[in-house]
């Protein structure tokens, strides 16, 4: 949480309680994520005037992050799997169920299960969807044949892409499709490629990765490409947008990705990332502007659309904010702050945002990017010379700090979101 919204948060709990003609004035959030579940919890501990309900189709959490260890073969699916427990006993009442739209007049959701939830203020953190068909031939059955893994939902896809690269032969091929900006965790792609590598390197060294990318450049580029070179030499192509990387057509039936020049790669294992937008449920809802992201305040994280709706996590058209965890935990809190700010008649508190990135390379071969953020008066705003990178060269002892860093990252944030 950034210190300066921390003290403001910290002023707003001095504050008289909230009451409302039912009581407990209701903060409703939906999405159990990385912006969700740090939402509900940071509600329930700092302000325990509300009365907070969380919204969520899944029983337990399967966090992106530290997926693609799971892919290297360096944890397990148990371990990026989260139980809501915390949050019950925190004394956040649980509603395991889908939400099928949301009256912004009437301030109300309504669940698949038939249940309407009425609210004072509603955070809404539903992630991302895939765009299926976007890339032809991609579809929900070709993601059967060529796992995306880009959702962590009950884990199957996570699961299914690591069988298929355990049961490849030595000396195969695992194509990588990745696509242009904005998606789900920009750096996501390349740990990706660097954890198979790690796993191909281990078990089956003649195999190669094709890595076709929609883009000439990526976040950490530099980094990842010189770990890529000192630990895996040849194994890893990556091929831009420039040099016809980017997949224009994909045909599960004979495993191949079609590029946009016509070059067709016949693949063992194939890894497609489509392209995103917001969560059915905010399209639907009409939270989303053209581009298929949600437009917010960047102070409040209000909807532009529907002022009583706080829109957070991968949702949003956060940028120049990546689409990522620690965005959407420590974002989460501001809107949070701000909608308990807004139930007192008081003004928002000063918005300072943060993000860490960090990507292993290898299990002990980490590396980062840093930024921070401020509310601008047309959107978010990278404060200058804020952040960085890590610093390229051979410095061993650095990337093991790196990836022992990112390891109490995980740690950290998740116990953030799911303890009681």
């Amino acid at each position: 949480m950034p210190r300066l919204t921390r003290r403001a948060a910290l002023g707003l709990l001095a504050a008289p309680a909230v009451s409302v003609a039912q009581g407990a004035a209701r903060l409703l959030v939906v999405g159990g994520g990385f912006g969700g579940a740090s939402a509900a919890r940071f509600a329930r501990t700092s302000y325990p005037e509300l009365a907070v309900t969380l919204v969520e189709p899944m029983a337990r959490f399967v966090t992106c992050p530290y997926g693609n260890l799971v892919l290297g073969g360096t944890r397990q699916i148990g371990d990026i799997t989260h139980s809501y427990d915390g949050l019950r006993a925190a004394g956040i009442r649980l509603v395991q169920d889908r939400t099928a739209g949301i009256d912004a007049a009437a301030r109300s959701v309504r669940l698949q299960g038939g249940e309407t939830l009425a609210y004072d203020k509603l955070i809404l953190s539903p992630g991302i969807a895939l765009r299926w068909g976007a890339l032809p031939g991609y579809d929900e059955a070709a993601a059967e044949v060529f796992p995306h893994a880009w959702m962590g939902g009950d884990g199957s896809q996570i699961r299914l892409l690591r069988r298929q690269l355990e049961a490849m032969p030595d000396g195969g091929l695992v194509g990588m499709s990745i696509p242009a900006n904005p998606f789900r965790c920009p750096p996501g792609p390349y740990e990706r490629i660097s954890m198979v590598a790690a796993y191909l390197k281990r078990h089956k060294p003649k195999s190669k990765i094709l890595a076709l990318d929609a883009k000439d450049a990526f976040s950490k580029q530099g980094l990842f490409q010189d770990g890529w070179k000192a630990l895996y030499g040849a194994m890893v192509e990556w091929v831009p947008a420039s040099q016809d990387g980017a997949v224009a057509r994909v045909d599960p039936a004979e495993r191949v990705f079609e590029t946009e020049f016509g070059t067709r790669h016949k693949l063992d294992v194939g890894n497609v990332i489509p392209p995103q937008s917001a969560a059915r449920i905010v399209i639907d809802s009409g939270l989303a502007a053209n581009t298929g992201w949600a437009e917010v305040d960047p102070l409040t994280f209000a909807s532009r659309a529907a002022p009583d709706i706080h829109i957070v996590g991968d949702a949003n058209n956060g940028a120049p904010m990546p689409k990522s965890g620690f965005v959407a935990n420590n974002t989460a809190k501001q809107a949070v702050a701000c909608a308990a700010a807004a139930l007192r008649g008081q003004a928002p508190p000063e918005g300072v945002y943060f993000n860490t990135c960090y990507s292993h390379v290898a299990d002990d071969y980490g590396i980062s990017i840093v930024g921070i953020f401020r509310p601008g008066p047309g959107g978010f705003v990278e404060v200058p010379n804020s952040g960085g990178v890590s610093p390229r060269g051979v410095l061993p002892e650095q990337r093991r700090l790196e990836a022992a860093y990112a390891d109490a990252w995980y740690a950290s944030i998740t116990r953030d979101m799911f303890s009681g």
